[in-house]
């Protein structure tokens, strides 16, 4: 009798061992794909992390360059706010000066119409362009777009060119605009809404 239980209780005391190996390479399996999926989340954190940080180093090192009066600073305030509730769109010009690369509105002058816009803009110099511009999407809903043309022209000098491209993001954040669109004739100005119905 003694022998005839000895048989069930090893095979028993096999199964149940194969069961607990086999859960434990599951488990493992499981520690493993878990480990995996960690690893993947940090690197796409430190990539992201790694971007946001190039980003401001680059408007760090572009305000060391590069700078606005608090007159300018609260211009900047005033028209982005004033800008979101009008009715007609609403258009700045801002210059670098060459001498001491400060950004400051060439004038007062505010241009409603496109067409006004565009004559305005010098044929070889770059320009920043504060816009804000009311349209009716094709859903009937109205939006208030607030971006930033960058103006350059394709013969503007090479100077000029280098000075505008190093401000762009600095002129963006500090503006807080939603959006840039590098703009390089009249064409680009007068036709903008098309690019900024295509944007929403």
């Amino acid at each position: 009798m003694a022998g005839e239980l000895t048989e069930p209780s090893e095979h028993a005391s096999k199964q149940k061992s194969r069961e607990i190996d086999r859960k434990l390479r599951k488990n493992g399996r499981e520690e493993r794909f878990v480990y995996q999926l960690l690893k993947k989340d940090e690197r796409g954190k430190d990539e992201t992390s790694q971007r946001a940080e190039k980003n401001a180093n680059g408007v760090m090192s572009e305000s060391r360059l590069y700078s606005f009066s608090p007159e300018t600073k609260e211009k900047l305030r005033k028209f982005r706010l004033g800008t979101s509730r009008a009715k007609d769109a609403q258009a700045l010009i801002y210059i670098i000066d060459s001498k001491n690369h400060e950004i400051r509105p060439e004038d007062e002058q505010v241009y409603s119409k496109m067409e006004d816009l565009a004559d305005e803009l010098p044929e070889s110099s770059p320009r920043f362009i504060l816009l804000s511009y009311p349209l009716t999407l094709g859903s009937g809903r109205l939006t208030v777009p607030y971006v930033l043309l960058y103006w350059l022209p394709e013969n503007c000098n090479p100077t000029s060119r280098m000075t505008y491209a190093g401000a762009v993001e600095l002129m963006r954040a500090t503006a807080e605009v939603n959006r840039v669109i590098e703009v390089h004739e009249e064409d680009d100005i007068t036709s903008i809404e098309s690019k900024l119905q295509g944007a929403d």
